[in-house]
């Protein structure tokens, strides 16, 4: 399952994400991870949250990001719930197709693993493809 939080810069993407976060740390018995592009909500997140600065791994790509959730995965089998924070800017990229199958792949990923997924976007909502609409 795939949720996705997309509107422009300022609207309070971030702070409606770290509210999210902090619930599912109480409310769920598996691990809640939250990916931010650069560390800076560490002292907003719940201390039982993992936490992960994507700046500090990389990720430069859609296809690296896939192979970093895929190793989060194999190295934790408990893993009920990752959040994103700004999907793109972390990776470097505009909303595009390739956002597009990034998605796809998180909800493939997350309905074989039950593992919910949240992602925000920096974007208006209007730049979302049509097959991104399904995940708004």
């Amino acid at each position: 399952m795939v949720r996705l939080i997309m509107s422009g810069k300022g609207s309070g993407k971030t702070k409606q994400l770290i509210e999210m976060v902090n619930v599912a740390a109480k409310e769920e018995s598996g691990c809640v991870i939250c990916i931010e592009p650069t560390r800076n909500m560490t002292y907003n997140i719940h201390n039982q949250v993992r936490l992960i600065d994507a700046e500090e791994y990389k990720l430069s790509s859609y296809e690296v990001f896939r192979g970093f959730i895929s190793g989060l995965y194999a190295g934790n089998y408990d893993i009920s719930h990752v959040f994103v924070d700004n999907v793109c800017k972390t990776v470097g990229r505009d909303v595009d197709s390739e956002t597009e199958a990034f998605l796809n792949w998180l909800d493939a990923f997350g309905e074989k693993n039950n593992i919910k997924f949240t992602v925000t976007i920096s974007a208006d909502a209007e730049a979302a493809t049509d097959g991104m609409q399904k995940y708004l």
